[in-house]
């Protein structure tokens, strides 16, 4: 289960984090920014994972991966500490091979590919098929080189029921972190069958990449 508990807490309250922390029979992915404030926080209710964000205060959703390469210092530092507290950090950045060498040297065990960008370049009102194509292949490109790396590589960011598979078949990326488009769908089906059928189709795409 994944939750954001941003800095201006628009997104879910301490409490909640703290209740689910206690009462999850799963694991929890804490996204936070990485400052000083949520590093402490993370430290302090230990989730099983913690993704680092970018945030800005005037953005609706997180509108792209975290600069690692300008921040490289702090955010090592801030992987050091959330390791050091049994946490299993994980960076979201772009598909952008200075990044991933970035996230190497902080010592990151994990990063989670913003897909973002192809979601935005297969939406129906701004559909650019050969845009779209270029896109997928920088994150193909950046989920090998990640997994070449050594690092765990995750995926996420605008993925739903019509553009999922293609990133699913990308051979190497361990978990998909998808959110609006189920609880969208589970609106009118139900969680059952909206996580259920989401299941199903990247099980049904996983690892058929060429």
């Amino acid at each position: 289960i994944t939750v954001h508990l941003r800095e201006d807490r628009r997104n879910i309250q301490d409490r909640d984090v703290e209740l689910l922390a206690q009462t999850l029979q799963t694991r929890m992915n804490l996204e936070m920014a990485a400052t000083e404030e949520m590093v402490g926080i993370a430290r302090r209710i230990g989730p099983a994972h913690s993704c680092l964000v970018p945030e800005k205060r005037e953005e609706l959703t997180t509108e792209g991966g975290l600069d690692v390469v300008a921040n490289e210092d702090w955010i090592g530092d801030c992987c050091a500490r959330l390791a050091d507290a049994g946490i299993e950090v994980s960076l979201f950045i772009d598909a952008d091979p200075a990044q991933i060498e970035a996230a190497v040297r902080c010592r990151a065990p994990a990063i989670e590919i913003h897909t973002g960008h192809y979601a935005d370049l297969t939406a129906p009102e701004a559909r650019d098929d050969t845009a779209a194509a270029r896109e997928l292949t920088r994150i193909r490109d950046a989920v090998a080189l990640g997994c070449e790396a050594g690092l765990i590589v995750n995926a996420g960011h605008g993925l739903h029921y019509h553009n999922t598979r293609e990133i699913a078949a990308i051979a190497g990326v361990h978990e998909l972190n998808i959110g609006h488009g189920v609880i969208a769908r589970a609106v009118m089906t139900g969680l059952d069958e909206a996580v259920r059928a989401m299941r199903a189709l990247i099980d049904g795409a996983a690892g058929t990449d060429v």
